[in-house]
């Protein structure tokens, strides 16, 4: 074996903290490995790990001997991911981050199509409503609110149009009474999303008039599917995306307050890192996504 692919063994074994553990991951035995690391700390005269019963350590010439280790399986893994989508089949594993609303009531319905149109490739989904460094973090895509884009070498694609809509239960406005006006925001329980300033500021744009409003309330969730959840329990008027409240309406779960007063709409869109040679999984969700959603609801109603 050659020292480029001990070198990429001792990588896996520091990633992974363990000389079995990394063993089992390339489909090699503890002893073969252990043997090529030994071989290696000869070649550079140096030793690279310290050993004990839980596992293996860097020694301090192992850590620096490492960075350019990992730095070397990055550049392999990158020709490795090149040669073989060089034939356009996707597959590997696709790091999707989305929205945890989105996440929940739309993409996981979506996604055993996906997953059957391309079977070699393996979703790993984190819902999070907190901003995503997509590079930095690892994900191939990200599905996020237009408004969510911070980073402008991003590329962008329209998914589809949210219209957020007011709402709340029938035994909510039993209790505490029906608007009848924007002003009359103000006297009930308007539940918040947290840390989150723009998104509790509603407002809503009449031919005339533009009206504006500082939600307020006893109540305040992290992500907007907290908020759906507790709209659903009576506690207060909501400003949700339509898509996630429109089967709500029809079975009567949830009223419409004000339908006269329509929020600006948002997109909901798909980024991804801007490359001259899309991995074939990246582009096929990219593609998937943008035609699944074509004739959404909101998409609809935005006409």
């Amino acid at each position: 074996m050659d020292i480029s692919a001990q070198m990429l063994i001792f990588a896996k074994v520091v990633e992974q903290g363990s000389i079995s553990a990394a063993a089992r991951s390339m489909g090699q035995t503890p002893s073969a490995v252990s043997k090529q690391i030994g071989l290696l700390e000869d070649h550079v005269h140096h030793r690279l790990l310290n050993r004990t019963r839980t596992g293996v350590s860097p020694t301090q010439e192992g850590q620096d001997f490492y960075e350019k280790c990992s730095a070397m399986a990055d550049k392999f893994k990158e020709a490795e991911a090149l040669i073989q989508n060089m034939d356009g089949i996707p597959r590997g594993t696709l790091k999707i981050a989305c929205t945890v609303a989105f996440g929940k009531s739309q993409l996981m319905p979506a996604l055993p199509k996906f997953m059957e149109e391309n079977p070699r490739v393996q979703v790993s989904l984190d819902l999070k409503d907190r901003e995503v460094d997509l590079q930095g973090e690892g994900f191939d895509v990200a599905i996020c609110f237009a408004e969510q884009r911070k980073n402008p070498d991003l590329v962008v694609r329209r998914i589809m149009q949210s219209r957020r809509v007011l709402c709340a239960t029938p035994w909510y406005l039993e209790r505490c009474g029906t608007p009848s006006d924007f002003a009359e925001l103000a006297k009930h329980n308007c539940l918040r999303v947290a840390g989150s300033s723009e998104r509790n500021s509603w407002s809503s744009v009449e031919p005339v008039n533009q009206h504006a409003f500082e939600a307020q309330g006893n109540f305040e969730g992290n992500s907007t599917d907290v908020v759906y959840r507790a709209t659903l329990a009576g506690i207060g008027i909501a400003r949700l995306p339509y898509y996630m409240v429109q089967e709500k309406f029809r079975v009567a779960e949830l009223v419409h307050v004000l339908p006269e007063y329509a929020p600006p709409s948002t997109d909901i869109v798909v980024m991804f890192a801007q490359r001259r040679n899309l991995a074939p999984k990246t582009r096929a969700f990219v593609d998937f996504m943008a035609a699944e959603f074509r004739n959404a609801p909101d998409q609809q109603l935005a006409g």
